[in-house]
């Protein structure tokens, strides 16, 4: 056994002094790292390498090596020592008997939870809708809202695991690559990662398209041999000018991405030529200031593309990007795409929220400044969304922007989505704010709530106390926070409706047992509640409300026994329930998330109702008179119209007229000028010289339909106009 142990360790000492991977990341971090640092990178090793001791990745080659690799990536970064150490530590507990107490006795306390919040998620696949996935993408967020360091880890991970791809079977490497375009590229981007990024789309997209890759490979070099001479002719001019002006800068030119190629060909049904015959230059100096200068320069020497330039250093982008961006017509009208920015920026742009990462201790870059901006509302959405599965979708919304900018109307710029509506906007300012907009004005003038934003406009919201989310505001809001505020709401109310709609409705049928809710003692009650697995009595309302539970059968279950309950007990019933011994249950047509109404004979206050439960969706309001009524053998809840009903309420008519031109519209003109909503109309033909249509109108009574159809009989050729169902 001790031979066995020697033997062990002379393995690992040969492996700690002969190993590449680890002197090429001590090489790379003795650039910028101080002696002391590199000592705790050595014992990080030291501790993995006995910890991996053994393992083999699927190319054969010591497992060691993998977590060596992606420390590397992130000293290429310029990372800070805890980064380095976590990533050499990262699959320490996932893969190994060592585990988060050991890593912090010898590490501390930050090492360890950046290990432990990188283990969390090693074994995620985003492909599958599957609740269990989902959720571990919600603790990848989660990790990274306490840690940053911890998705630049992942992240690198990642990367090193593309960049070995080949050793793996056909179908794993092309879900792998189909998971890092789906979630790591955006979350790279959105981090402001772009040389990594770039990286991981070109590896994505050479796997899961190797022929159109190589095709598109092939063409950028052969248009490159073509096309030199000209940009070395573009570049010498724009240098030339600047060098007269006095302005020092660095241009380069700017090589197209195969993804992104691929990608604008498809987008927008391109030929590779009509991609490519925009040519692309970066100009880099060390001022704000020259760069707009350059930019004047450059416009000056050729004519700009009208509508082409985006000033992202006044406005950065989400990621905190930023640059001046111009489109020129060159030599023979060819265009050229120039981004003009500082060094700073420049190496921003590379390195996104890894940039200055060295200098953390004193403060914070504006890249971590804007990564921590959207944490915050991950963080917020998470909060108002109950289940994994709508985070991980509003999560996706969210990670792909393109970006719009618009007003407040005291000048401050806000950045949304693309094809944000004036509600996304509403809320962006603040989740009070969307939750009671009535109102919008854009410019100044009274706008839809579904309206559309574009860049540059000034937005007004108009609120109101008693303002409420509505459902319909999910066709057109396109950002994760309106959207989640938006469905919270919804949920939130629903739950209030179903709870006083269940109550009474149960109370209602403990009625035809000869007793009420609260004369029903608690142990009946806590035996039901076990029955159907529910926590508490507002949940059994709740459940009873949105049609789940049929109120008659847990009537007939708890109203086996009689017996008072305490005072406390029955002193809350009262003030929910109001009124007892309630015959038939009044509606006002407020309850709209959890009563339906019924398109079979489209109920309207004044006819008589009743109900009928339809599970998971409350209950259906249906005429006593309709026929599905009298077919179906569910128990039916006796309903009445409150006197306090409001609302407007879909009923169908039949208009018989005569075939003459302008018919349709004098009827329209009618049911408008009553203050009536057209849903539908249909045109149905009769035997000449009449014809009939069918209207699906909006009205609040059975009054206010008797003054439509009065005033309908008044029109010149209407022969008939009544009251159908449907």
């Amino acid at each position: 056994m001790a031979e066995t142990s020697n033997l062990k360790k002379t393995n690992l000492s040969q492996q700690s002094t002969s190993n590449p991977a680890l002197n090429n990341l001590l090489k790379k971090s003795k650039i910028y790292l101080d002696d002391a640092q590199i000592q705790l990178i050595k014992d990080a090793y030291t501790f993995s390498n006995a910890s991996h001791y053994g393992q083999l990745r699927k190319s054969g080659e010591p497992y060691i090596n993998h977590p060596l690799s992606v420390a590397s990536i992130l000293s290429d970064m310029k990372m800070d020592p805890a980064s380095i150490i976590a990533a050499i530590l990262h699959d320490v507990v996932e893969d190994t008997k060592a585990g988060k107490e050991d890593i912090e006795k010898k590490f501390g306390d930050e090492i360890a939870k950046l290990v432990d919040g990188v283990s969390k998620i090693d074994n995620i696949e985003f492909l599958s809708r599957d609740e269990a996935q989902a959720e571990n993408f919600s603790k990848m967020m989660l990790a990274m809202s306490d840690d940053l360091r911890v998705i630049l880890v992942k992240l690198a991970d990642r990367l090193h695991n593309m960049r070995t791809l080949d050793c793996l079977s056909k179908d794993k490497k092309n879900r792998i690559a189909k998971e890092t375009l789906e979630i790591y590229v955006p979350i790279a981007l959105r981090l402001g990662m772009n040389k990594l990024r770039l990286e991981l789309e070109e590896i994505s997209f050479k796997t899961i398209n190797p022929l159109r890759y190589k095709i598109i490979v092939k063409a950028v070099q052969n248009h490159k041999g073509n096309k030199r001479k000209l940009l070395d002719e573009i570049k010498e001019k724009i240098g030339a000018r600047l060098d007269e002006l006095g302005i020092k800068a660095k241009i380069y030119g700017r090589e197209k991405n195969p993804y992104s190629i691929y990608k604008k060909m498809k987008k927008k049904n391109l030929s590779f030529n009509a991609v490519f015959d925009i040519y692309g230059l970066r100009v880099v100096t060390r001022k704000i200031d020259n760069c707009y200068r350059i930019f004047g320069a450059t416009h000056n020497l050729f004519k700009p593309v009208p509508g082409k330039f985006k000033d992202y250093i006044a406005i950065p982008k989400a990621n905190g990007y930023q640059a001046l961006h111009t489109v020129l017509f060159g030599p023979n009208a060819i265009p050229i795409e120039v981004q003009i920015r500082t060094i700073q920026m420049d190496h921003f742009a590379e390195s996104g929220i890894a940039s200055h990462w060295q200098y953390k201790a004193g403060g914070h870059s504006s890249a971590q400044a804007y990564a921590r901006d959207w944490l915050k509302k991950i963080i917020e959405m998470k909060r108002n969304t109950s289940n994994s599965l709508d985070f991980l979708e509003n999560i996706k919304v969210d990670l792909f922007p393109d970006e719009i900018y618009v007003f407040t109307p005291k000048g401050d710029i806000k950045e949304l989505p693309y094809r944000s509506s004036v509600i996304d906007y509403a809320y962006s300012i603040h989740s009070d704010v969307g939750n009671k907009c009535t109102a919008a004005k854009i410019n100044g003038i009274d706008v839809p709530l579904s309206t559309m934003l574009s860049s540059g406009q000034t937005i007004e919201i108009i609120t109101t106390p008693l303002g409420r989310p509505n459902a319909s505001w999910l066709e057109f809001v396109v950002t994760a926070k309106a959207r989640t505020n938006v469905k919270s709401y919804l949920k939130s109310i629903k739950a209030e409706q179903a709870l006083d709609l269940g109550l009474r409705i149960l109370d209602k049928s403990l009625h035809d047992y000869g007793t009420s809710f609260t004369e029903i003692p608690y142990s009946s009650i806590k035996r039901l509640l076990k029955e159907y697995n529910l926590k508490d009595e507002k949940e059994l309302f709740i459940e009873i409300g949105l049609g789940n539970i049929v109120p008659h059968l847990a009537a007939q279950n708890i109203a086996i026994k009689k017996s008072y309950v305490k005072q406390k007990y029955h002193d809350w019933l009262s003030k929910v329930l109001g009124v007892n011994n309630q015959e038939t249950i009044a509606i006002k047509g407020t309850e709209g998330l959890v009563l339906s109404y019924a398109k079979c004979c489209r109920p309207i206050p004044g006819d008589d109702i009743v109900g009928l439960t339809s599970s998971g969706n409350g209950f259906v309001v249906h005429r006593s008179v309709c026929h599905n009524i009298k077919k179906t053998s569910v128990k039916k809840i006796n309903i009445e119209w409150s006197d306090e009903v409001s609302g407007e309420y879909q009923t169908q008519i039949r208009v018989y007229s005569e075939k003459q031109r302008g018919v349709l519209a004098n009827v329209a003109n009618v049911i408008s000028r009553l203050s009536c909503n057209i849903e539908n109309v249909k045109f149905d033909e009769v035997q000449n010289p009449y014809a009939s249509f069918v209207f699906i109108i909006d009205v609040t009574s059975r009054k206010h339909l008797a003054d439509v159809i009065k005033e309908l009989k008044k029109l010149k050729n209407i022969n008939k106009v009544m009251r159908t169902v449907g």
